[in-house]
């Protein structure tokens, strides 16, 4: 009874999105990977209002050899607080507690968050479990790292006009200058602030599990990179679902990708939930992968890249406007 509507949306989608189907491995890269106006003003899309960029530098290999299994967990432990912050205050109107945020390095405040007031119930299951599971990542890293563990660095989840939310939206073309976008008004939005952690989530985990030493650490890398890419995926399908009715969500899924992609350096890896092929032919896009089927992976450089807003080298901006704790701080020169 649904597909007659599910075809009618999925083949009047563009295919602009086919390209990135092709891989490109980043050989010699850092040690691992992960998930402001002014820096997405620099990118580039047609009619996303963006401007289009010089010639792209290739980006420098950050040296593996002076990092610790520490700094790479470390690195992970602080996008953790940023998932685990937005997650916890969009589910239940709270923040993590005092005790699960000191840590060495200077501890900051979250700017910003607050309960969404779902009208899907499922939707609203979905985020409580996905924030028990960032919460538990937290309490997992800040354990195997113990005194060595960072404190959370200030994190701006906030909702003004000038928030990294607002600044990242506004530059995907998702509101115009001066607005806000208001990831807690409603479940759409909820989801598409959810979608702008998860996808990069996955890849800082697909990069970190190459570059952990202890096997005890390097399970853990693992498993909490399944649970990313489970949550990546939910996130996904359910916004690919609703896209049928909606399809500017799949649009927006589009803007938001393309200006993670401009950001991340040259290639075009990064991909929305646009379906691929038409008629009986027609695929869905759940899981962004290669052609072989592989996700693909971030260096810190190019992770930080997307969490600061900003396409050159800096050491703060955007989610993270005193930057985050630990050794790997820069992001990538792109």
């Amino acid at each position: 009874m649904q597909n007659d509507p599910i075809l009618q949306v999925l083949e009047a989608c563009d295919q602009r999105r086919n390209a990135r189907r092709e891989f490109m491995r980043y050989a010699g890269g850092a040690a691992i990977a992960t998930a402001g106006a002014s820096v997405l003003a620099a990118c580039s899309d047609s009619g996303g209002g963006f401007i289009t960029p010089g010639p792209t530098p290739t980006p420098t290999p950050t040296a593996t050899t002076a990092l610790t299994d520490a700094d790479v967990l470390n690195f992970a432990l602080n996008l953790e607080y940023l998932e685990a912050q937005f997650y916890s205050f969009a589910a239940t109107g709270a923040g993590l507690p005092n005790s699960s945020l000191s840590g060495t390095g200077t501890q900051g405040a979250v700017s910003g968050g607050r309960q969404v007031t779902f009208t899907d119930p499922l939707v609203a299951r979905y985020a409580r479990e996905i924030a028990a599971d960032e919460i538990a990542h937290v309490n997992f890293l800040r354990t195997a790292l113990g005194s060595a563990a960072v404190a959370q660095p200030a994190i701006d989840i906030g909702v003004t006009a000038t928030s990294a939310f607002s600044n990242a939206a506004r530059a995907a073309g998702l509101i115009g200058a001066g607005a806000a976008f208001d990831v807690y008004a409603n479940d759409e939005n909820f989801l598409l602030g959810a979608f702008i952690f998860e996808d990069v989530g996955v890849t800082a985990y697909k990069g970190a599990v190459g570059f952990v030493s202890n096997k005890t650490f390097l399970e853990a890398a693992a498993g909490i990179h399944a649970a990313e890419a489970y949550h990546a995926g939910l996130v996904r399908t359910v916004l690919y679902r609703k896209g049928v009715a909606t399809p500017s969500l799949i649009d927006a899924t589009e803007a938001i990708s393309t200006a993670r992609d401009s950001l991340d350096g040259s290639s075009d890896l990064d991909q929305g939930i646009r379906a691929t092929g038409s008629g009986n032919a027609t695929a869905s896009n759940i899981v962004p992968t290669d052609g072989s089927g592989i996700a693909f992976s971030r260096t810190p450089g190019q992770v930080l890249n997307i969490v600061y807003l900003d396409r050159t080298a800096k050491t703060a901006g955007g989610f993270f406007p005193n930057g985050v704790n630990g050794t790997i701080r820069s992001s990538a020169a792109n």
